[in-house]
């Protein structure tokens, strides 16, 4: 064990955010979606939520600052009474490290689909809220 590393990141799950490089995406994904079958490398992280999975890798993972949007949302697909209040929890965390955030970009469900298995990883969570998926592109390390 090291100090200051939350318990929620496990050493597989470390590995994998030291791995990834500027632009390569990240997937926290709920316990819907089709994680085993679109990743590249899974990472498990049962019993948990997108929220603490979010606030624990914020803590060392640097969001892209070069592209357009470093956080991506699976649409609500048409016709889809859900109204995902999770995304205003994802809103709070962000802005807590990330000073320069300034929205979501909303993503298509099959085009989400697509992206995630071009993704470096998915994190299998989980959370049972309803369109919980984000994407998040990894930034440069400036200190």
């Amino acid at each position: 064990m090291l100090k200051g590393i939350p318990k929620i990141i496990s050493p597989e799950f470390m590995k994998i955010l030291l791995e990834m490089g500027h632009g390569d995406e990240i997937i926290l994904a709920d316990g819907n979606f089709p994680a085993a079958s679109c990743a590249a490398n899974l990472i498990r992280c049962d019993g948990h939520g997108v929220p603490d999975v979010l606030e624990a890798v914020l803590k060392f993972f640097p969001l892209d600052t070069y592209s357009n949007h470093s956080v991506s949302l699976m649409k609500v697909v048409e016709g889809d009474p859900i109204v995902p209040s999770i995304w205003e929890t994802y809103d709070s965390v962000i802005k807590k490290y990330d000073d320069n955030f300034d929205g979501f970009e909303m993503v298509e469900r099959f085009d989400f689909y697509e992206r995630a298995k071009k993704a470096y990883a998915i994190v299998a969570t989980s959370e049972s809220a309803l369109y919980a998926n984000v994407i998040l592109k990894k930034g440069v390390v400036t200190d």
